[in-house]
């Protein structure tokens, strides 16, 4: 099975489109895992739960540099993707979605309805999403993401708290990662443990770029369980773009993963571009199974009846 399962399937395209364990730059998911979060436990904390995510969620536009994604949000979301990485240029009180100069044919408005839509068919989910002014610097998202919130989805819809909320207490809301100065909105992305590496000046630098990601993924499981750790697999420069960096690292990962015996282990947020659904539901597999059983024990020693789970 392993051996049918790392082939490659080239498919006919505009210069030929790749469907590997790994990588996928295919229009679609080879499958989907849309309900995988009913299976937590609704009294484990967030931060104990491993999540894949996307790199530049909505980058599926403007050539090799600009582009590190194929699956529309949809998708993603229906794929099991569960974090989002989305950058909003701001003129003039809009927010349109961005990869550096690259214009997305998309609006921040677009993003909250397909997670309003996604959230409301399966309300055992959740989504965080990180938000980021690129291609702008007013440093004053702050108003216009609220108004797009009323607008186009509601505010009940997002989590308001910097607290780590626990399963049951996320599903069905969409978690702000808020990158951008201003009144809360929901937690902030600097309380994440990130390792975000992301230059990759050339392909001889993906071995650099691999090792951050090794060490990280390293940390995570014996890292502070009620902080949220953040691994971006994703790497590029002027010589190594988006898709080149993924076809090395990818398959690296791939193996990572499948190479651990022990799944009962927490590696937090695993970022990606051009993922594949294998991948994704290796990431999903990494579950805390006794996390319960040891929040339990340490209540009894403190004689705390539970216990709260909070960044700064």
């Amino acid at each position: 099975l392993r051996s049918n399962l790392t082939n490659s399937l080239k498919i006919g395209g505009v210069g030929g489109w790749t469907k590997r364990p790994d990588y996928d730059d295919t229009p679609s998911p080879e499958f989907l895992n849309p309900s995988w979060m009913a299976s937590i436990p609704d009294d484990q904390p967030l931060s104990e739960v491993t999540l894949p995510g996307t790199h530049n969620t909505m980058a599926l536009y403007g050539g090799i540099f600009a582009e590190c994604q194929t699956w529309s949000l949809a998708s993603q979301l229906r794929a099991g993707v569960r974090f989002l990485d989305v950058r909003v240029r701001h003129f003039k009180g809009n927010l349109t979605i961005h990869h550096g100069v690259s214009y997305q044919w998309a609006h921040f408005g677009h993003v909250l309805e397909g997670v309003a839509d996604f959230l409301g068919e399966y309300p055992s989910e959740t989504v965080l999403m990180r938000v980021k002014e690129e291609y702008s610097e007013t440093h004053d998202i702050y108003g216009a993401v609220v108004d797009y919130v009323h607008r186009y989805a509601n505010w009940d819809l997002l989590w308001h708290s910097r607290l780590v909320p626990t399963m049951g207490e996320a599903r069905g809301k969409l978690i702000v990662l808020q990158d951008f100065p201003g009144p809360d909105l929901g937690m902030r992305y600097g309380s994440l443990d990130i390792s975000d590496n992301w230059s990759v000046p050339t392909l001889l630098h993906v071995k650099e770029k691999w090792q951050s990601v090794f060490e990280h993924l390293e940390a995570a499981p014996v890292g502070n369980q009620a902080q949220m750790f953040l691994t971006f697999s994703s790497g590029a420069g002027l010589f190594a773009y988006p898709r080149a960096v993924a076809q090395r690292i990818n398959p690296q990962l791939h193996d990572y993963l499948g190479n651990k015996t022990d799944l009962n282990q927490r590696l937090g947020i695993v970022c990606m571009d051009f993922p594949a659904a294998p991948i994704i539901q290796r990431i999903i597999d990494f579950q805390l199974k006794e996390a319960k059983k040891i929040r339990k024990a340490i209540n009894t020693v403190f004689g705390k009846t539970s216990l709260k789970y909070i960044i700064s």
